[in-house]
């Protein structure tokens, strides 16, 4: 398996030089054309007429790989576009580099399509059927010899037959668990008759699964299930089910073989769900079962994490294609539970005071509602009885004055007197309010002192700080920690000895799959290399600082003197000016003290003072000093400076403010110098157009992320940005753009867009075609090169994404100029997944880093990769602490035709220009960057459109009068010219 360890790029003043020797891909001294022979996707008018007609021919195979580059031949005489990227026809003329460049925009900024646009609508398949990913270009040969494991685990495919079966069970059944508990009990009462000894695995749901076929193609069975919960000796309820059971289909395990051999490119996701179900089977009757992983208090003691949760540790386990065959994928967890308390003694713990003696106030209620809605109780007033519900509310009267009609004659009596005539229960917490609960037969009320919690409920509210930091000290694990804990999970696991494994012929390895491949060593020059992935800002100049004459500071904090302000902007005034700035050490007006619910009104106070006093001029940077805990001062301060008054700001912590760091001042001087536009470091490889197929001809690089809001807030919308390089070649600094979305939408919708102008007509825009016009107007040229990096999207998204989001980016192109269509490259990328990396011997000091963890660099793009795809994992920084997590690169479409080396080493080095910190950073920082102008966005929706979660932003216009978009989403407030320009993000 091809594991490297890419060289750490140096750094030489504030140049970071690429260590990888260029042997991927060479420079090709001839500029090519724009098209570089590719099409789109599908869709287009080709201009053969002959060919016109053949959309629906089948792909045809690619015949060779040439060599160098390793780019593929045409295929001489293809008709149809292939899907794959590496390869397709071409739809119109190429773009001659050298043409009249109409990518200057008109004096509005738009441009309005061309006529000659009509017959060139862009568009992809409409079934992802056609749609093949771009296939591995070879491996990786760049590097040094390593040896890494990971936490994969061989899986023998079985050699018997896997079928599927519908079920239905009458009355319906919504839950899982229920399910689980009636098909059980099916198989215990059938499984040695009319079952034939098969013993199936269920997903909880409509299917079940067995190794060989059951005697019967139909059948309806009679199951009574009990009722536990009605107590330990007294009546149980009795509930019967019909349950029929239907042959669906049979699983093609020749076909799963040919795709892990190689031999074919669609994966059979049915054959590999059968596995994934089979192997979850035990552990999902052992265990708490939450998505793809296993909980339980028994694998280690729960830690307690305040207001009532504690952490609870568990398995991540799925069944993966590998190029060594079939994987099972087996890593740590951990999770946020509800402590099983009873309910009284957990709403003490969350409002952290004495319940027993004073009343609740308002918001008292308000946080016991939020925090119990939905939690299953079950009560403990009638002996053995446990009956359980779910939470729905809270009553807004103490229990004393709860009363309910006991006939229909509206005879009233009390909750108090109920429980005491029902149930002996004398209630002593009268003061308290009841939970209101659903399908109680007397009364939706119960006491608090009558229930408790019922364990295993996974707590999916948002955590606070104070826990968030409890649950990492739980997570944390130091690498060696936590292969040796993955181990001890597969042994205890024994597969091996599982029944249902055993039925259906699967063998799961104990071992880690060992990864192992020999490639020559490059980069044996030393001047000024970053030492595992780090490098020191101190005493060194950064590589374009920019001069800040006109500034100013707000001091929000209270606890922050004015002397003591002055001292640290002089401080760090200084420190700019070391770092390379030209940073007047005055600023514009004395240091302004203003009250944190005065924002707005200070903010715009200062603008106005410093524009008279500088004439018009507007300033530069606005330093604020925030109170440590600033509750949503940050967010206002940056809503309104960036999408009202167009100023660039930096906050500083009152922490810092007191206690001053050389290497915070340094820190922020980073930060600063970029969001005034500037560039703190490049590569070498840049400035000197070493960089394959990004220094030839003009590249631009796209960053681009969805985020969404948290579990529970139902009507807020998603924010998507996109950032782009605004320099070439040097690809340091970053453009951004944000719009809002529809809720939980993960296509960015507005990529491109039209709509109708009375006066232009029909009128081009969007993210992409605003960078790309951006893009020409900072660097003077068109690019003729798209690299695009795509972060957040999961595997089930992949094709959806691919087809909307390459269309919208050739639609952007073609509206900026006939036939243009550079090639694109778009890659996902991927940090939630649950692949780790191990050094071979955590003994050896020379293969890990300070924390255990294997060295920044290495890559791995075989074994535990894809049979097919092109794909690989990439662990470009060093660890601090806990075990580092890879980041997964899938290059989903690839017009460029990268080599292996050619993306690994382009990604990898791209990870050592983040302009927020002198490390290399864990993910693409195209991608980081987007992540965090979506981040920012989020604080740009009005404060009282937030707390009723509302879909709301401003657009400039009154309150209350903001029109709503075509997707029902109101639009965020556009930010203003100078902060588009600017890496105002970081």
């Amino acid at each position: 398996m091809p594991i490297r360890q890419m060289k750490d790029n140096s750094e030489q003043h504030l140049v970071i030089k690429n260590h990888l020797q260029n042997t991927m891909n060479p420079i090709q001294r001839t500029p090519k054309t724009a098209q570089n022979g590719k099409g789109p996707p599908a869709g287009h008018e080709p201009h053969n007429t002959k060919q016109s007609h053949n959309h629906t021919s089948p792909p045809t195979k690619n015949k060779g790989r040439r060599r160098g580059r390793g780019g593929r031949k045409s295929d001489q005489g293809a008709v149809c576009m292939r899907p794959s990227s590496r390869h397709c026809t071409v739809a119109q003329k190429p773009v001659n580099p050298g043409s009249a460049d109409i990518l200057a925009a008109t004096s509005n900024g738009s441009i309005q399509n061309d006529h000659n646009l009509s017959g060139m609508e862009m568009g992809f398949p409409t079934s992802s059927k056609s749609l093949i990913f771009a296939s591995r270009p070879g491996f990786g040969q760049v590097g040094t010899k390593c040896i890494v494991k990971a936490n994969h685990f061989f899986a023998e495919l079985p050699d018997k037959d896997l079928n599927q079966y519908d079920v239905t069970i009458t009355p319906e059944v919504t839950s899982r668990t229920m399910n689980r508990a009636i098909m059980a009990e099916l198989v215990k009462l059938y499984k040695g008759s009319v079952l034939g000894m098969r013993l199936p695995a269920y997903d909880g749901g409509k299917s079940l699964y067995t190794a060989g076929e059951f005697p019967f193609s139909w059948k309806e069975f009679s199951v009574k299930l009990v009722d536990e919960d009605d107590g330990i000796n007294g009546p149980k309820r009795e509930r019967e089910y019909k349950v029929v059971v239907k042959f669906v289909a049979r699983a093609n395990m020749h076909h799963l073989g040919q795709f892990l051999a190689g031999k074919r490119a669609d994966a059979p996701q049915e054959a590999l769900q059968i596995l994934d179900i089979v192997l979850r089977e035990l552990s999902t009757k052992r265990y708490c079962p939450i998505g793809r992983s296993f909980f339980s208090p028994d694998i280690r003691a729960p830690q307690r994490l305040g207001d009532g949760l504690e952490s609870w540790c568990g398995f991540y386990q799925s069944i993966r294609p590998t190029q060594m065959g079939l994987s099972l994928n087996i890593d740590m967890a951990s999770a946020a539970f509800i402590e099983p308390l009873p309910v009284i003694e957990f709403v003490a713990q969350l409002l952290g005071k004495d319940l027993l003696s004073r009343p609740l106030s308002d918001s008292d209620r308000v946080k016991i509602k939020k925090a119990l809605r939905g939690v299953k109780v079950e009560v403990t007033h009638r002996g053995n009885v446990r009956r359980k519900y779910r939470v729905s509310g809270l009553t807004s009267q103490p229990t004393r004055e709860l009363v309910f009609p006991v006939d229909d004659n509206s005879t009233m009596k009390s909750i108090v007197e109920y429980f005491q005539e029902m149930y002996g229960f004398t209630i002593q917490h009268t003061h308290l309010p009841c939970l209101q609960v659903g399908n109680q037969r007397k009364a939706n009320y119960l006491p608090m002192e009558a229930c408790k919690i019922v364990e295993g409920q996974r707590y999916t509210k948002r955590l606070n700080e104070r826990q968030i930091t409890a649950l990492l000290k739980v997570t944390c694990q130091r690498p060696r920690d936590r292969e040796h804990d993955i181990l001890q999970t597969v042994q205890h696991n024994a597969y091996n000895q599982d029944p249902y494994a055993k039925e259906f012929g699967v063998k799961i390895s104990e071992k880690l799959a060992s990864v192992e491949l020999k490639y020559h060593e490059t980069g044996k020059e030393k001047d000024c290399l970053p030492q595992v992935g780090q490098w020191n800002m101190m005493n060194k100049k950064m590589i374009n600082g920019m001069t800040v004459s006109r500034w100013a500071c707000i001091n929000f904090s209270r606890s922050v003197q004015e002397s003591v302000a002055r001292g640290f902007c002089n401080e760090l005034a200084q420190m700019c000016q070391v770092s390379g700035m030209e940073f007047n050490p005055e600023p514009v007006i004395p240091i302004y003290s203003a009250r944190p619910e005065l924002v707005e009104k200070a903010l715009k106070h200062v603008y106005n003072a410093t524009m008279n006093k500088t004439k018009g001029k507007e300033l530069e940077l606005l330093l604020a000093i925030l109170p440590d805990n600033n509750g949503s001062l940050y967010g206002d301060l940056k809503r309104i400076c960036e999408t009202d008054l167009g100023l660039i700001s930096q906050c500083c912590l009152t922490k810092h403010v007191f206690k001053i760091s050389k290497q915070y001042l340094a820190n922020v001087a980073l930060k600063i110098n970029v969001k005034t536009g500037g560039r703190n470091t490049v590569l070498l490889d840049a400035i000197s157009c070493r960089i394959p197929l990004v220094s030839d001809i003009p590249t631009i690089i796209f960053g681009a992320d969805v985020t969404h809001p948290e579990n529970g807030e139902d009507s807020s919308p998603s924010i998507a940005a996109v950032v782009a390089s605004q320099d070439w070649p040097e690809v340091t600094k970053y453009a951004g753009l944000v719009c809002a979305q529809a809720h939980r939408q993960e296509l960015i919708q507005d990529l491109y867009k039209t709509w109708q102008d009375p006066v232009r007509g029909t009128v081009s825009g969007g993210m992409i075609r605003d960078l790309l016009v951006s893009f020409r107007k900072a660097t003077g040229q068109k690019p003729l090169r798209i690299i695009f990096y795509r972060d957040g999207v999961s595997e089930g998204q992949f094709y959806q994404v691919l087809l909307y989001e390459l269309d919208a980016i050739r639609k952007a192109c073609a509206s900026l100029e006939p036939n243009y269509q550079p090639p694109v490259t778009f890659i996902v990328v991927q940090k939630r997944h649950h692949t780790r990396l191990f050094a071979n011997s955590h003994r050896d000091r020379s293969s890990t880093d300070t924390s255990g963890n294997i060295l920044p660099g290495t890559v791995v793009d075989s074994k535990i990769c894809h049979p097919t795809e092109f794909d690989f994992y990439l662990c470009s920084h060093a660890g601090i602490q806990g075990t580092s997590r890879p980041a997964h690169y899938h290059v989903l479409w690839d017009e460029n035709n990268f080599t292996a080396d050619g993306i690994q080493s382009l990604t990898n080095n791209l990870c050592y220009t983040y302009a927020r910190c002198t490390r290399s950073v864990s993910v693409v920082p195209p991608a980081y960057y987007a992540h965090l102008a979506a981040f920012r966005a989020r604080f740009y929706m009005e404060p009282e459109m937030q707390e009723n979660g509302l879909n709301s932003c401003s657009n400039g216009q009154a309150k209350g009068t903001r029109a709503v978009g075509e997707s029902g989403v109101r639009p965020l407030p556009a930010l203003k010219e100078n902060v588009k320009r600017v890496m105002f993000y970081c």
